[in-house]
């Protein structure tokens, strides 16, 4: 079974950045198309990045397209966004998940394999 452990959130002020982790285990993490979604306080979950396979088609949510990246690195089963220019509303739970299909597709109902979060705090 697919197991996912998001990491390397943590407590930042505004304008600074941070790069999240997600591990992958239990599956040939080259074969999973991944999204990062996040969800803020008293708001919905949201997806805010896709990364294909091997990392050639990537895919972002309007408000995350100039200041979020995803990317991957197989050999070491992790994909990771790094977020820049970080502001208080960026402040959620981070998590990544495995696509049923790999579509691009950034709705939540389509991803099967969720990680635990890692949470982003940013202060003004």
């Amino acid at each position: 079974r697919v197991r996912l452990r998001e990491s390397r959130g943590g407590a930042v002020t505004s304008g600074g950045s941070l790069t999240l982790s997600c591990e992958v285990s239990g599956y040939t993490a080259s074969a999973l198309c991944i999204g990062w979604f996040r969800k803020a306080p008293g708001k919905e979950r949201e997806g805010v990045a896709y990364i294909s396979p091997r990392g050639k088609i990537t895919t972002y949510a309007d408000s995350a397209k100039e200041r979020f990246t995803v990317s991957r690195d197989n050999a070491q089963n992790t994909v990771y966004l790094l977020i820049d220019s970080l502001k208080p509303d960026d402040t959620a739970i981070y998590y990544c998940a495995t696509a049923r299909l790999c579509t691009g597709s950034l709705s939540v109902d389509l991803y099967v394999d969720w990680g635990p979060g890692t949470q982003v705090t940013v202060s003004s």
